[in-house]
């Protein structure tokens, strides 16, 4: 089972009571509801007080579980249950169902009867008729409730008159159980004209139809045609008596030394069959029923037999396929999401790797339910779970783009730490400081791009930043220019004081060289003037006894002549220099010198 359901001891599936009729006990269903497994159903039916019990009980594994019963009163009402491990079939759960005896005296009123045998007929995959004695004719009037087999179930809702195909009988096959005939208190010879038979050939034997149109012929016919129709899968096992009559009432308790050995071999036998051989229980369209499912068909089909209609196979169906191809859909979205979480690592790197992703787990999710559903309404489910599966890869699509925004965000947060601490410290807040913080705010983007795993968002987030900077880049850049305009307004200014102080700094070497030419300039003309001045007092010194020499010479000659006097003074004016000459010779100097102060000086 799914999770192991333990069952100690069968459980009521179907309960018939007088008062309440037909009822699905839920303590039933909801240890079905638990089983997700497929499910092999054997059911027992037959006469009350005929063993049924017992062998089920081995089927079950154990001697004790479904009452025996020591008396004529019938101890099983209605249908009850026992879930065991399928000791064969791992992954499969065995249901053993046992029914209700057939012909209890003291029911009275037998009209559930073939409710049961229906019920039991339709739940089961296979079906245990057990009997006492031989199969004759006895026997197969007791299993008259299979002649009115297609009074209390129906094939369709609505025949269709094109559908023809297959006839109502092999319609009825695809719902039907196999058959076990099983023959209590066998003592007969399994021989036939003096030759040994199989259990199978005796069971061929006692189905074969007698020729004829005679309405006792056809009384003995019905009920073999009937068998050989609904169940062409069918087998028999014989059984002797298990026991003396006296050991019988404590059968259960028996120890195997106390039971008849052939009876054992028989039972080993019969139970090994049913373990190894016994099909799954299915529905038309080879649809494996779980616990689940044949719960909800009970259900279905008491419902159904409660309102006075009678159960119709195709609805059954069509009312599981409802409810199993819903689970489906379920399933393979509850799939689809749980594949996408373990194996998606949000962000990816791009959208298309989540897309990828997010194939490989939608055919995963649709392989799922393809197994589990129905054909019958699975277009409509079907676009239901492409619509469920389409809204679930939104939210993953929503949640990648979020986690690579969140992933985005954080990256940029860490990286524009440094940044933010040179703008809080006024790093940028100088002049040619914008073309810094575009340098490092690029260098920031840089190291962005070089992160990995940023995912889908990663473009946008880093728009989004850029974005949120522009006003501070603006006014970094505002602040920038303010500066710079401060910066050239001093340094023109500046440059200005400069230029001016070279201007007089020139000027002033100018002015030195100028003085330091005129006193150079100055001391020639003092040097030319002492020169002069020598010359010229030399040569009126000369001259001066010259003009001497010359007066004494004509006063000599003109004393000696006239006899006259001359004036001294007179005589020395005239050989000294007239202001012509001295006026003549200023100006020379004057010339010399490049200036008139010198000739003052030399006046003076």
């Amino acid at each position: 089972m799914a999770s192991e359901t333990h069952m100690p001891v069968p459980v009521c599936l179907i309960e018939n009571t007088p008062a309440r009729g037909l009822v699905v006990r839920p303590e039933a269903l909801q240890v079905l509801s638990k089983i997700t497994q497929p499910v092999v159903v054997v059911a027992i039916t037959g006469l009350y007080r005929t063993g049924k019990s017992y062998l089920m009980n081995r089927l079950a594994g154990q001697r004790r579980g479904f009452s025996l019963g020591s008396t004529v009163q019938s101890h099983t009402k209605g249908i009850w249950m026992w879930c065991v491990p399928h000791p064969c079939r791992p992954g499969h759960t065995l249901v053993l169902l046992d029914t209700e005896g057939l012909g209890d005296v003291e029911k009275g009123d037998t009209k559930n009867d073939t409710w049961i045998f229906v019920l039991t007929i339709l739940l089961s995959s296979t079906l245990i008729y057990n009997s006492r004695g031989t199969i004759d004719q006895l026997a197969m009037d007791q299993l008259h409730y299979v002649v009115k087999l297609t009074d209390h179930v129906k094939l369709k809702a609505a025949p269709k008159e094109s559908e023809d195909e297959l006839d109502d009988s092999e319609k009825f096959v695809l719902f039907f159980p196999t058959l076990i005939w099983a023959v209590r208190d066998f003592t007969l010879h399994l021989k036939k004209d003096g030759k040994e038979i199989s259990e199978d050939e005796y069971l061929e034997e006692a189905l074969k139809l007698k020729a004829g149109s005679s309405q006792e012929t056809q009384r003995y016919n019905q009920p073999r045609e009937c068998i050989r129709q609904f169940f062409p899968d069918r087998k028999c096992f014989v059984f002797e008596q298990p026991a003396s009559r006296k050991d019988l009432v404590r059968l259960e308790d028996l120890q195997d030394d106390e039971i008849n050995p052939e009876f054992q071999q028989q039972v080993e036998k019969f139970c090994s069959h049913i373990w190894e051989k016994s099909p799954p229980k299915t529905i038309p369209g080879g649809h494996i029923i779980t616990g689940n499912l044949l719960g909800k068909l009970a259900t279905t089909y008491v419902e159904t037999i409660r309102s006075g209609a009678v159960p119709c196979l195709e609805s059954a169906v069509l009312a599981l396929a409802e409810i199993e191809n819903a689970a489906a859909v379920k399933e393979a979205v509850t799939l689809y999401q749980d594949l996408m979480a373990q194996r998606a690592k949000l962000p990816t790197e791009n959208i298309q790797e989540l897309l990828e992703l997010h194939s490989q787990c939608e055919q995963e999710a649709l392989e799922l339910f393809m197994a589990r559903a129905f054909k019958d309404g699975i277009c409509h489910f079907q676009a239901d779970l492409i619509s469920q599966v389409e809204a679930v890869k939104a939210k993953f699509c929503k949640d990648n783009e979020q986690a690579s925004y969140e992933k985005c965000k954080a990256a940029l947060g860490d990286l524009s730490q440094d940044l933010e601490k040179r703008i809080s410290d006024g790093v940028y807040s100088v002049s040619g400081g914008y073309e810094l913080f575009k340098e490092d705010q690029q260098a920031l983007v840089e190291k962005y791009w070089e992160l990995p795993g940023k995912g889908v968002k990663a473009d946008a987030v880093l728009q989004e930043f850029l974005q949120s900077r522009k006003t501070l880049a603006k006014s970094i850049l505002n602040t920038d220019r303010s500066l710079t305009e401060k910066d050239r307004e001093l340094k023109s200014k500046q440059e200005q004081h400069e230029r001016a102080e070279q201007e007089r700094a020139v000027q002033r070497q100018k002015e030195a060289e100028e003085r330091q030419k005129l006193e150079d300039q100055l001391r020639s003309w003092e040097k030319h003037v002492l020169q002069l001045r020598k010359k010229l007092e030399n040569c009126s010194e000369k001259q001066l006894k010259e003009q001497q020499k010359m007066i004494r010479h004509k006063s000599k000659q003109a004393g000696m002549a006239k006899g006259s006097q001359l004036d001294p003074s007179h005589c020395f004016l005239s050989l000294w220099p007239s202001p012509c000459t001295h006026r003549a010779l200023a100006d020379n100097l004057t010339v010399f010198t490049g200036g008139g102060c010198v000739a003052q000086r030399w006046l003076l």
